[in-house]
């Protein structure tokens, strides 16, 4: 979600992954929580597929880097909906496009590399 700047340019903001979050606990609670810092560029609380359910943890986007680290460590730690805040620098980044199907026996040769990207998925953002 962003506001007064159009679709958000998100290659050149810096993401915070925020976890420990409710199930109840909004896009906007988390853009009030942190504003505060600098100017948020973008929310986003990955949901799962099924039920629509927040997945517990959230990106928050700055367009400057210092405004992010100020918002990590002053973040970090605090209550938030009854919740202790864990918040770090997001390590992944979404996927531009899926890859590409390749021929049976390239499958098999990536399936070595897929339990590394099963465990990124969780910290991948998705702005479906």
């Amino acid at each position: 979600m962003s506001y007064g700047h159009g679709s958000p340019d998100i290659k050149a903001m810096t993401s915070l992954k925020v976890d420990n979050l409710t199930y109840r606990t909004t896009p906007e609670d988390l853009r009030r929580s942190f504003e505060k810092f600098g100017e948020i560029g973008d929310v986003y609380i990955p949901r799962d597929k099924f039920s629509r359910e927040s997945r517990g943890f959230a990106f928050v986007r700055f367009y400057d880097r210092r405004d992010a680290e100020d918002a990590m460590e002053g973040m970090d730690g605090r209550q938030l909906d009854g919740r202790e805040l864990r918040v770090q620098m997001a390590r992944y980044t979404r996927l531009e496009a899926p890859p590409q199907r390749e021929s049976k026996s390239s499958e098999k040769q990536n399936e070595r590399g897929m339990g590394e990207a099963a465990a990124a998925e969780g910290e991948q953002m998705d702005h479906s």
